[in-house]
């Protein structure tokens, strides 16, 4: 099968956050069903990190957050959908759909020059200035965090993984 490879550095980022959409999309596969919505962490403070359930939640609903904040830098209608938990039966359509979203929201940017990507300039909520390259690589990452943080949770016992 041939692979699309989207032009510019804004669609390499975006090819990117795609390929490691589709790392945790396997890895959640291998969830056994019952673990999927498991308090795991009962120590942490972040309400997001305490299941599979939630950590993948917030993972969608973060993703169209960064979206959204792009939308409002080029005055684009927001249309993403409320936050809200994420069946294990639907997780991996709804990755899907806020990628989509992330992709019709950067429709026509992908060859930004250096200059058209340093001008965008976003204040996220939790304090830092991000470019565009930058924010979309801070999704990227953010995907690539919490498929890490629930491999942790299998390599410790808290979830236990099955071959697909």
């Amino acid at each position: 099968m041939e692979k699309h490879y989207r032009a510019g550095g804004i669609g390499a980022v975006m090819d990117e956050y795609e390929r490691a959409a589709v790392e945790l999309k396997t890895l959640v596969e291998k969830v056994d069903g019952p673990e999927y919505g498991k308090i795991v962490d009962t120590e942490t403070t972040d309400d997001d990190c305490r299941s599979v359930q939630t950590i993948l939640s917030h993972v969608v609903n973060s993703g169209y957050g960064y979206a959204d904040y792009i939308r409002d830098w080029y005055s684009i209608p927001k249309t993403s959908p409320g936050r809200r938990p994420i069946g294990r039966q639907e997780f991996a359509g709804a990755i899907d759909a806020m990628l989509a979203y992330t992709s019709d929201t950067l429709h026509g940017k992908w060859e930004c020059s250096d200059e058209e990507i340093l001008n965008v300039r976003i204040v996220v909520r939790w304090g830092p200035l991000y470019n565009l390259e930058q924010l979309l690589e801070h999704a990227l990452v953010h995907v690539l965090r919490h498929r890490r943080q629930i491999e942790k949770f299998a390599a410790s016992g808290k979830v236990t993984l099955h071959n697909a």
